[in-house]
């Protein structure tokens, strides 16, 4: 059962979102040559319990960290640490926030310096396909219409998109029903309502869609060892079009 949203439940959202958009805003300027992934996490928890709000991703089903830092073939919940970001890195940032029950959750992909036109190539490709996701979140398409704009898309440029693991539902829990995958599954599709709030995470893997985990059972990364880029938005699906509340 996909759960619907209040006026007042998009309301506490929304506000949830603009918190969450301004601390990554302020994170993603802090992103430079020589800082570690545990530096990154640090401020992120700062400027959470700074705008009275909390971690949603910290101890999450045993998760030890504030943020998700990915850097190049780690696809998602890379465990922040020692590891110093280099010149020429993408690096991905997953945060989440719990503002008063409302959850709210958004990502994306940082160039560090300059880097390669491969790599500027995945992020801009990344970075459009949830654009055009976004686009299909309308009342009476079907969720698999999200799903289709986004793999047609990445596959169109020579990228793929990750299997394992796919967007979600979320409000008042970190993650809801349904399940928003990011290639097309054979099957029924939900009809898409007014209500309901989706976060839609397209990961693109530069080679095969194909990932591993590592020792530490959190971190992904392409099985291929090539770069992934991640983005996400927590969207509201409305009468009058989708709201992107993470803006």
């Amino acid at each position: 059962m996909i759960p619907l949203k209040s006026q007042k439940d998009l309301e506490m959202l929304g506000r949830s979102g603009k918190i969450l958009a301004a601390i990554m805003r302020q994170v993603e300027e802090s992103i430079r040559p020589g800082i570690t992934t545990l530096d990154i996490d640090c401020l992120s928890q700062e400027l959470i319990l700074r705008n009275n709000a909390l971690a949603a991703f910290k101890g999450y089903k045993g998760y030890p960290a504030t943020a998700c830092v990915s850097i190049n073939e780690e696809v998602v919940h890379g465990i922040p640490g020692a590891r110093v970001i280099l010149e020429g890195d993408i690096v991905s940032i997953d945060l989440g926030v719990n503002y008063q029950g409302y959850f709210s959750d958004m990502a994306v992909t940082v160039a560090v310096g300059e880097v390669d036109q491969k790599k500027k190539g995945l992020i801009e490709a990344t970075k459009k396909s949830l654009d055009l996701g976004i686009k299909q979140a309308r009342v009476g398409n079907n969720l698999v219409d999200i799903s289709h704009s986004i793999q047609s898309f990445v596959e169109a440029r020579g990228f793929s998109v990750v299997r394992q693991f796919v967007g979600h539902g979320i409000g008042a829990a970190l993650h809801e029903d349904p399940e928003i995958p990011n290639f097309e599954k054979p099957g029924p599709s939900p009809v898409l309502r007014s209500g309901m709030v989706l976060a839609i995470e397209p990961m693109v893997n530069m080679g095969s869609w194909e990932c591993l985990m590592l020792d530490n059972g959190w971190t992904a990364v392409t099985k291929d060892g090539t770069p992934s880029a991640h983005f996400e938005h927590t969207v509201a699906i409305t009468d009058k079009g989708p709201v992107i509340l993470t803006k």
